[in-house]
């Protein structure tokens, strides 16, 4: 008798929301915000999660991502960083954390922040991006 036991993972997340007030609070500061990453992978596999850089990239004044406010031309620009860190987290760049210990369910931050200073419309800023847990 033999077995094999293959490696697999789910991922899920929470989004990022922010609340920009482009006149006072982040005239000189980000808006900063967490959502998460949760992911339950095969004891002993050796996942990596990567995020792309959602639909609206580079067309923000600042951060190398961009939402966008309804079907406009205008963006508000942010990022996403490594949980507690200021290291861009892309696919380029993903997470690594370290091996499972069990096949549990494991939740990572991921931190957010709206670029200070950009001079934006008022009104309500969306972006999606994709999460995907390699292993």
């Amino acid at each position: 008798m033999t077995g094999n036991v293959t490696a697999n993972c789910t991922i899920s997340t929470t989004g990022i929301s922010f609340t920009y007030d482009p006149v006072s609070a982040n005239a000189g500061a980000n808006a900063l915000n967490s959502g998460t990453v949760t992911i339950a992978c095969t004891k002993g596999s050796a996942p990596s999660i990567g995020l792309n850089n959602g639909l609206w990239a580079g067309l923000g004044s600042a951060g190398p991502r961009a939402m966008r406010l309804g079907a406009t031309a205008n963006y508000l620009g942010y990022d996403i960083y490594w949980p507690g860190t200021t290291t861009p987290w892309t696919t380029a760049a993903p997470y690594v954390p370290s091996a499972p210990p069990s096949k549990a369910a494991r939740t990572f931050n991921m931190d957010g922040a709206a670029i200070a200073g950009q001079d934006v419309a008022v009104g309500s800023y969306s972006d999606t991006v994709t999460a995907t847990v390699n292993f």
